[in-house]
């Protein structure tokens, strides 16, 4: 037993100091030592062989575990950096209204991201991701965590609820990126101006898609990486209060008149600024329409409409400045006028000659014809184009429509273009046209810009006599008092106006209970600074109306409501003294009465 017992404990005694290495081995021979102990049967390595082993696995698991946590919280450099770029390079400048108010800006919001490459487990991240966003698809997104892209969007613009649970997920390869979102404070405020950006924040509609088209999508596109703070804000030249006021009593009007819509806009006459503009229906921009809805077009320069007795001041002035006629010409208005078997009737028939004053006031499309035919044919074309009513309007907003012109224009397209039926063009564009009517003889673009008289006057064109424009503003001043623009006779502001009556043209032919109203107004007549502009589409008439639908009752009542409203907001200060000599220039012509107050009647 003992001889057995040392064998067993005495061997391995004697054997293990030559295991260990020592000291003048070679590297090969140590490492023969080390695998004896390693792989060595004898208890009495077993302990340091089973410690070996768990330093290894630890050792693993360690070097598995650190690389998952550097995954998770090392972002990829190259694709954060590009996503960065990305969100940066869609900043936008403020737009501003003329007097400093913001209408547009951006906003920091949170967007989630993945990279696919680093998801461990696709299946789990959509799951979990779409638990913390319900509005994700589940379906599309683990289309998109199962591409091979190094960079997908999850969702854009989450709340802070939102971002605050995805970010508790820890999800390795999902992050969360600050983007600038565009808002506009005001909602539905100036929205067919203003247009709106799309989630990229790029321009799509407005002023914010001339902005791109100015070059800073260009800049974009070039990798420019250009913060809010970078670029200067915009000024407009529309006031945000008068825009407010316009617009409430565009939406009462439509409302109160049963209307299809309407649509109002105030232009100063001398810079071409558009101080005010509502299209009603519209929209707000921080929920950006479906562009394809024809409803919630700018009626104003998108929509293109016969303008009715509105062009009458284009076919007059047209008449005045060629000498051929003046304030004191009579014209026949005593029957129908006949055009092989086409009759042309007023609506207020005088059956007698009319001076061309009364065939202002009392709106005579015979009159207006006849002076028209005394241009011929070639002269009245040649005059409106001169007026810009036969080619598109442009202006800083993209959305712009063209004239529908008469292919063959004989001398019938002559005689109802002069009042107003037989050639359709954006209201914006007829406005354009009466403003150098109003200004002194100057044809001047209107602007959504804020720019000053000198400026809009640089290049804009002298189209009629300083005397032409003088008579047409005692004529629009006249109207106001005795004729058809009574209503927007609003005491204190000197006003002068013309109303413009349209019927549809549905499925070729003329709807008699299917309307198109306008009415224009200027502000004060004598020393023009606003003219105004109201249209009504298919506009009812009322019991108070006395059934009519026709501008006077409708376009013209809501004219003068936002005359009387907006005047004190726009510096035009009351005068309830009359102007001592309104119209200098046709007094010394020889024609006094036109500083006296009128007498008789007019239209209606």
């Amino acid at each position: 037993m003992t001889m057995h017992t040392g064998d067993f404990f005495e061997a391995p005694q004697a054997t293990a100091p030559d295991a260990r290495p020592r000291k003048g081995k070679s590297v090969g021979a140590r490492l023969r030592d080390f695998s004896r102990v390693a792989f060595s049967t004898s208890l009495s390595t077993s302990t340091s062989r089973i410690r070996l082993v768990a330093i290894a696995f630890l050792g693993l698991y360690a070097i598995i575990g650190g690389r998952l946590v550097y995954l998770g919280f090392k972002p990829d450099p190259a694709n954060l950096r590009r996503a960065a770029a990305e969100a940066v390079a869609a900043s936008r400048p403020d737009l501003l209204d003329r007097n400093g108010e913001i209408l547009a800006t951006d906003v920091k919001t949170m967007s989630v991201f993945a990279e696919p490459r680093r998801l461990i487990d696709k299946d789990e991240a959509t799951e979990l991701l779409t638990a913390a966003l319900p509005q994700v698809d589940a379906k599309e997104l683990r289309e998109r965590l199962g591409s091979k892209k190094g960079f997908v969007w999850v969702k854009r613009e989450v709340t802070p609820h939102q971002r605050d649970e995805v970010f508790h997920l820890g999800l390795p390869g999902v992050g969360l990126l600050a983007e600038n979102k565009r808002v506009y404070p005001n909602g539905p405020l100036g929205a067919h101006v203003l247009g709106f950006a799309n989630i990229d924040n790029a321009g799509i509609a407005g002023i914010e898609k001339y902005i791109d088209g100015q070059g800073l999508a260009d800049l974009h596109g070039a990798g420019f990486s250009l913060a809010r703070d970078d670029l200067q804000p915009i000024a407009l030249s529309l006031d945000v209060k008068a825009t407010h006021a316009l617009r409430d009593e565009v939406v009462k009007g439509v409302e109160h008149f049963k209307a299809k819509a309407g649509a109002s806009v105030i232009m100063d006459v001398n810079t071409g600024e558009i101080v005010a503009m509502a299209s009603y229906p519209d929209y707000d921009p921080n929920s950006p329409p479906d562009v394809r809805d024809a409803n919630l077009i700018n009626r104003l320069n998108v929509g293109v409409y016969e303008m009715g007795s509105t062009f009458k001041a284009l076919t007059i002035a047209m008449a005045l400045d060629s000498g051929k006629v003046n304030l004191n010409t009579h014209l026949d208005a005593r029957s129908a006028l006949t055009f092989g078997r086409f009759k042309i009737h007023d609506y207020h028939a005088q059956n007698r000659a009319l001076s061309v004053t009364e065939v202002f006031t009392y709106s005579s499309n015979v009159g207006t014809a006849r002076m028209a035919l005394g241009q011929g044919v070639e002269k009245h074309k040649a005059f409106l184009r001169k007026m810009g009513q036969l080619t598109r309007m442009r202006t800083e907003l993209p959305e712009s429509a063209e004239p529908i012109v008469p292919k063959n224009w004989g001398e019938l397209n002559t005689m109802t273009i002069a009042f107003g039926h037989g050639l359709a063009v954006a209201p914006l564009q007829a406005m354009m046209a009466v403003g150098a009517l109003m200004n002194g003889g100057y044809l001047i673009t209107p602007t959504f810009l804020k720019r000053n008289e000198e400026e809009a006057r640089k290049d804009a064109p002298r189209v009629i006599k300083p005397e032409t424009s003088e008579a047409m503003r005692f004529l629009m001043r006249r109207n106001a008092e005795i004729g058809t623009a009574k209503k927007v006779d609003v005491p204190g502001y000197f006003v002068g106006g013309k109303t413009g009556t349209a019927e549809k043209v549905v499925n070729g032919h003329y709807a008699k209970n299917r309307l198109f109203t306008t009415f224009m107004a200027v502000a004060p007549a004598d020393k023009p600074k606003y003219l105004f502009m109201t249209l009504m589409d298919e506009p009812q008439g009322l019991p108070e109306t006395g059934g009519y639908a026709t501008a006077a009752y409708n376009s013209g009542t809501v004219t003068g409501k936002i005359i009387e409203r907006v005047g004190p907001m726009l510096d035009l200060q009351p005068r309830f003294d009359p102007p001592k000599e309104p119209f200098p220039l046709l007094a010394r012509m020889g024609f006094g009465y036109v500083n006296q107050p009128a007498s008789g009647g007019g239209g209606h």
